[in-house]
């Protein structure tokens, strides 16, 4: 505990700037720096010169806060000598930012007293739980969360309570998840991002991102959902349903890597919408089936393919892939074959449509967010622990907006042609 630091200046001074939150006066903050150093008392950490500050600052609102409850300052008798009183002090340690800060708490002799600033049975102050949050979406674990908590802050917070604080967000996760969406989306990306999730025993399990771009150009993610990889039409018709129930009544394409039943289900829920498979996954499942020496001849022969101008021109180009690649890669052959379908129907638009349709850096930037909070972990006790760190990290993307600016300026050309192209189905979003 410091004792030469005049600490209580800091709280008390009269000469504050006014403002939303006081400016302390530099000369001030020099002064009680300079005594600290003076003293050899360190800036941070446990009896620091920032934990003693807080100390002060927290006890003299609860201060306040207990003259507002009992009508009347300190010492002051109530009017007909009656009624509640201050009853001394409790003593209680609180987590902060700053490291742990031991506090007292005023109590009153009827026991009606409810602080705010630190409630009863609080231990720690939300600055700590919004830390821990921010760790936890960035990927680190509870273990790491702790032990850097413990290592710059010199707070003891255990592993089962940061548990309890990540646990704080599902109420939130579920909110989010039902919540009222757009009528109209352009475009919307549907892929998974793999998990090892712990079900007697560990296994591979996806978790289905679905990102749409909304009329304005800026980036939505609809949802999330834990499968088991063995997903149908059914599957994807609950899902898609679940949107549509949210609000979204068309969809002008969707965009997924083959995903089985997921044509049939878009076919059901929005009949106008076009499902066009992903040209880069089309590109990366070929590349998996060659040899490693092959990618750069393979791409450079599969170019003219999704470049052509029109369908019939797309086929003349795959044939002449088919009979120069189909012996040795047989496997690449039957897999574009299996998604023609879905693959040509982009080929009917304007190069901005393509272009955005062809690259997968909309829901990639994301995925690489994702995976890397994922890959942290190794693998989740349960498929709602699974989300909830999925969860965490989709809320942490673009934390200044400057993301946001970037989609609408890369979108705007696209959003133009899918105007066009779809007859104005976006206004209904607009109005």
């Amino acid at each position: 505990m410091m004792t030469g630091v005049n600490t209580e200046a800091l709280v008390a001074e009269p000469d504050m700037k006014p403002g939303p939150a006081a400016v302390v006066e530099q000369e001030l903050v020099g002064r009680l720096v300079a005594q600290a150093r003076e003293q050899g008392l360190e800036l941070t950490g446990e009896g620091g010169l920032l934990a003693e500050l807080t100390k002060r600052v927290l006890e003299s609102a609860l201060e306040g806060e207990i003259t507002d409850h009992l009508g009347r300052d300190r010492h002051e008798r109530a009017g007909d000598g009656g009624g509640n009183t201050r009853n001394g002090h409790r003593s209680k340690t609180v987590t902060t930012e700053v490291g742990p800060v031991e506090i007292d708490v005023p109590r009153d002799r009827d026991a009606t007293f409810e602080p705010k600033i630190v409630r009863k049975r609080q231990r720690r102050l939300t600055g700590v739980d919004e830390m821990v949050l921010s760790l936890s979406a960035k990927g680190l674990t509870h273990g790491e969360i702790s032990a850097h908590l413990a290592e710059v802050y010199g707070a003891s917070v255990s592993k089962q309570t940061i548990s309890t604080i990540t646990d704080k967000v599902l109420d939130g996760m579920t909110e989010w998840q039902n919540r009222p969406l757009d009528p109209v989306y352009p475009v919307i990306f549907l892929d998974a991002i793999h998990v090892k999730i712990r079900d007697g025993q560990v296994a591979n399990r996806p978790i289905y991102v679905a990102l749409a771009v909304t009329v304005d150009g800026t980036r939505d993610i609809l949802g999330l959902w834990a499968g088991d990889g063995g997903e149908g039409a059914k599957y994807w018709l609950q899902v898609l349903t679940e949107l549509k129930n949210r609000g979204v009544d068309d969809a002008c394409m969707v965009v997924c890597d083959g995903l089985s039943g997921l044509p049939d289900a878009v076919g059901n829920v929005w009949p106008r919408a076009l499902v066009q498979t992903c040209i880069v996954h089309l590109l990366r499942g070929s590349f998996r089936y060659a040899a490693r020496q092959d990618w750069d001849k393979i791409a450079k022969a599969l170019k003219p393919v999704y470049t052509a101008p029109t369908e019939s021109a797309a086929t003349e180009q795959w044939l002449e892939f088919a009979e120069t690649w189909g012996a040795k890669y047989p496997a690449i052959v039957r897999l574009w074959e299996n998604a023609w379908a879905e693959f040509v129907p982009f080929l009917q638009f304007d190069p901005e449509i393509r272009k955005v349709v062809c690259s997968t850096n909309a829901i990639e930037s994301v995925n690489a967010r994702i995976r890397r909070a994922v890959k942290a972990r190794g693998h989740f006790p349960s498929e709602q622990a699974a989300l909830k760190c999925v969860y965490l990290a989709v809320m942490s993307l673009d934390p200044t907006g400057t993301g946001r600016k970037r989609w609408i300026m890369r979108w705007k050309a696209a959003l133009n042609a899918f105007d066009i192209a779809f007859e104005g189905r976006l206004t209904a979003a607009r109005n």
